[in-house]
Order: C-alpha cells, then sequence, then structure tokens
C-alpha cells in the first residue's frame, strides 16, 4: 500500500479528487437577475410623454450653455462695435498726420529754397567788410552756418576770413582748420549770375 501511495499516478489521481471535492464543495449558483425595472408611465398616456431627471438636467445644461453662447455673441459684437469706431479714428488720426507732414515738407523745402538767397546775400555783406571786422562777428556763429556762408563766398573773399580768425588764438586756429576740412567736403555752389567771377 506504501507503494501504491508513493507512485505517481495515485499522487495525480489524489490531487485531481481533492481539486473536484473542493470545488464541489465551495461552488454556489450564480446569483439571480433581478427583475427588470418597469418605468412608470401615465396611464392613458402617449409611450413618449414620460419623465426623466436625466433627460431634464441634459435639457438645463443645454438652456446655460445657450445663454452663454448668447452673453458671448453679445460681448463679440459690441468688441467688433468698438473697434470699428477705433479704427475710424485711427483712420482720421493717419490723415491728419498726413496732412501735417505734407505742410512741414513744404515749409521745409521753402525755408531751404529761401535760405540760399538768405546765406548768398550774407556772404556778400561780409565779403564786403574787412576781415579784422567780420571775423569777431563769425566766430560767434555755428560751425554749420558759418561753413555755409564761407562756401558761398570766392576763395579770394574767404580766404582772409580763415587767415584773420587762426591769427586769433589756437583754439580759433583748430577752429578754422575744422572749418576748411568741411568746406573741402561742401558742394560747390553755382556760381551767382549777379557777381563776376
Amino acid at each position: 500500500m506504501i507503494k501504491l501511495l508513493q507512485s505517481s499516478w495515485s499522487a495525480s489521481l489524489l490531487g485531481a479528487l481533492l481539486y473536484l471535492g473542493t470545488t464541489v464543495f465551495v461552488w454556489s449558483p450564480p446569483p439571480r437577475a433581478a427583475d427588470p425595472v418597469e418605468l412608470p408611465t401615465e396611464t392613458g398616456g402617449a409611450s413618449w410623454e414620460f419623465h426623466n431627471p436625466e433627460v431634464d438636467l441634459l435639457i438645463e445644461e443645454l438652456k446655460l450653455e445657450k445663454e452663454a453662447l448668447a452673453r458671448r455673441g453679445a460681448q463679440l459684437d459690441e468688441l467688433d462695435e468698438r473697434l470699428q469706431v477705433e479704427r475710424q479714428e485711427i483712420n482720421l488720426v493717419t490723415q491728419t498726420i498726413y496732412q501735417l507732414q505734407s505742410q512741414f515738407d513744404s515749409n521745409v523745402v521753402r525755408v531751404l529754397a529761401e535760405e540760399v538767397p538768405n546765406v548768398k546775400k550774407l556772404a556778400r555783406t561780409y565779403a564786403a567788410m574787412t576781415p579784422e571786422g567780420a571775423v569777431p562777428i563769425l566766430k560767434q556763429l555755428e560751425e554749420t552756418t558759418l561753413v555755409k556762408i564761407l562756401a558761398s563766398m570766392k576763395e579770394s573773399e574767404s580766404a582772409p576770413i580763415l587767415e584773420a580768425l587762426g591769427h586769433l588764438g589756437e583754439a580759433d586756429a583748430k577752429r578754422a582748420a575744422a572749418i576748411s576740412e568741411r568746406l573741402r567736403f561742401s558742394l560747390a555752389n553755382p556760381k551767382d549770375p549777379k557777381r563776376a567771377p
């Protein structure tokens, strides 16, 4: 009998019997499905007329979303109106700026056109003076204006003025050199037809 219990066949058979016995002992039938819930219907009414709270919630949510969309649409319409008004204001300001720019440009051209005869007139005035009399006045002018005046003069008229300016001192000699350098790069003015070369 001990040999029989020690064989692999008997151990397999004993294991299978124990498994089946445990399964039968533990086995319980599955619970029965509950009876289906019947929806209450009103007697005498149509089958589509019933009350469902979930549908009511969905309808309420849709109403809230519709109201929110309507408010958002009204805000967007208001924003669009404001943008159109601001766009019109920007166009008006742009047109005003363009007109002012045009007026400014025409005034600058007019001033520049009037400057040339005035500079030539000043050049003739300072050329008529002695260099010793003209230098103290010219010394007070801005360098740009002084270059324009000297460029309008003949070389025989501007040379004595630069020489007199250079004799006043070292600072004035440096200024005369800077003015000479700028005269070198200035555009040659056309000859005045009234003045002989």
